[in-house]
């Protein structure tokens, strides 16, 4: 197990265990250090607190106690807890550091680092540069927010791989050191202002991301967007812009007809299969972060004209008797379904509806128009109907479920249409998670007739 680089704690507390958490004091743990892990859900008998109280932490489920702040010098932060968290809060006051797994990574590498963040877009990007790399013999791993807790990967590094990160705000707001030596900075919307509470919270978390840059680093960012071209002009980095509206002379840029890097012609805009006037965004930004750590031309067209789209995002799921079913799961918020609906000009029939959040949805109206039926389900189904309704759509059907919901499209629909699974909420008022959501769906288009 790798050790720690410029790391000087050596009590410390892992707050909340999972994936991140257990990983984190398994290699606090292998690097001598005195650890205290506390998790309020937990109980004794689950397999990762036996595991970690026989490699020698002191493990605390159950409570908060605040005592266990007790001669702590650091603390681990699981992303998802928040700030007013009654042991995090405590330790604020205190001046006791509080950060989450991504730095405990970044101090066990020196390997060339791709981080990657945004509102939108961050895991197909994510996913684009890691194929480009792979396609052109570059070795990598990925890691992150996209499943994959970064502080194992490291472990297996290889002294030429290139470590892929995808990023979140949760995850960005609880660093201290951590850099990436080529960072991507996709968009700014507002978003998880449950858990930031204002939106210059929120940007300043995505901002962080090239906070520590210096520069010999590069900064891949989005042109188009005000908030991030303001934002940018503070870092210290090589700026790289990716734009979809001006040609940039030192980055990635499109026409109507092509995609360039610089003044190189990458690949023509006709042999892309990745749908969404949005996934051109995700395009340019994986193109121009892939050349500067060195894809080929090649290689970035190899993925480009393959890869369809992440799972349970614009996934291109199969095509049953002239209908293209497409799984949008992972669209969980408004923006995200706007953006996939905006990706298809054929008749379009929209599946969705989840956790009741308290929104009305109204901004999907202008997004409607190709929108002949829907099938609504879950808390949302009668604001989704009405929504519709309001539309003009003569055809809206309430489902139990996303399997029903399949079946319910299919028995309207016609050749050429679109069936798209975009629910424009979270899964959780009847699925676990968006994945089993996702996962439903697909199921139920393969046992289609």
């Amino acid at each position: 197990m790798k050790k720690f680089v410029d790391f000087p704690y050596s009590n410390i507390l892992v707050l909340g265990l999972a994936k991140s958490g257990t990983a984190a004091a398994e290699t606090l743990l292998a690097n001598d250090k005195k650890v205290i892990v506390n998790d309020m859900k937990a109980n004794e008998n689950d397999e990762n607190v036996i595991y970690l109280k026989k490699m020698g932490a002191a493990v605390i489920v159950g409570s908060h106690p605040i005592s266990i702040l007790d001669g702590i010098e650091l603390i681990v932060k699981n992303p998802g807890i928040p700030y007013e968290n009654v042991i995090v809060a405590e330790a604020s006051k205190l001046g006791i550091p509080i950060i989450t797994e991504i730095e405990l990574a970044f101090h066990l590498t020196n390997r060339p680092i791709i981080g990657i963040t945004g509102s939108n877009g961050k895991t197909t990007t994510t996913t684009l540069v890691t194929k480009m790399l792979k396609e052109s013999k570059r070795p990598v791993q990925v890691a992150g927010n996209i499943g994959i807790v970064a502080t194992e990967t490291v472990h297996s590094l290889k002294e030429n791989e290139v470590l892929v990160l995808e990023l979140s705000s949760f995850q960005l707001q609880g660093i201290r050191k951590f850099k990436p030596t080529t960072a991507i900075l996709l968009n700014i919307f507002e978003a998880h202002l449950d858990y930031h509470k204002t939106i210059d919270n929120y940007k300043q978390a995505k901002f962080n991301i090239f906070k520590n840059q210096t520069k010999e680093d590069y900064l891949v960012y989005n042109a188009d967007d005000q908030a991030i071209t303001e934002e940018v002009k503070q870092a210290i980095s090589k700026l790289v812009p990716f734009s979809v509206k001006t040609r940039m002379e030192t980055g990635a840029w499109a026409d109507s007809d092509y995609i360039y890097f610089e003044d190189e012609k990458v690949i023509a805009r006709q042999d892309i299969v990745l749908v969404g006037e949005h996934n051109l965004e995700n395009i340019l930004a994986a193109i121009a972060a892939a050349k500067l750590n060195g894809a080929t031309s090649l290689g970035i067209r190899n993925v480009l004209t393959t890869f369809s789209g992440v799972e349970h995002r614009l996934q291109f799921v199969k095509k049953v008797n002239g209908r293209l079913f497409y799984n949008d799961s992972k669209a969980t918020n408004i923006l995200a379904t706007q953006k996939a609906l905006g990706a298809f000009t054929k008749p379009t029939i929209l599946l969705a509806g989840g956790l009741d959040r308290g929104n009305e949805f109204t901004e999907l109206l202008p997004f409607l128009r190709n929108v002949k039926a829907m099938v609504v389900f879950g808390q949302t189904a009668s604001k989704l109907k009405q929504l519709g309704m309001d539309a003009g759509i003569q055809t809206i059907i309430e489902s139990e479920d996303v399997r029903s919901a399949v079946d319910s499209a299919y028995s309207i629909s016609r050749v050429e249409d679109v069936i798209l699974l975009s629910p424009a909420c979270a899964s959780w008022d009847q699925y676990r998670t968006f994945e089993e959501r996702g996962d439903m769906f697909v199921q139920a288009v393969h046992k289609l007739k």
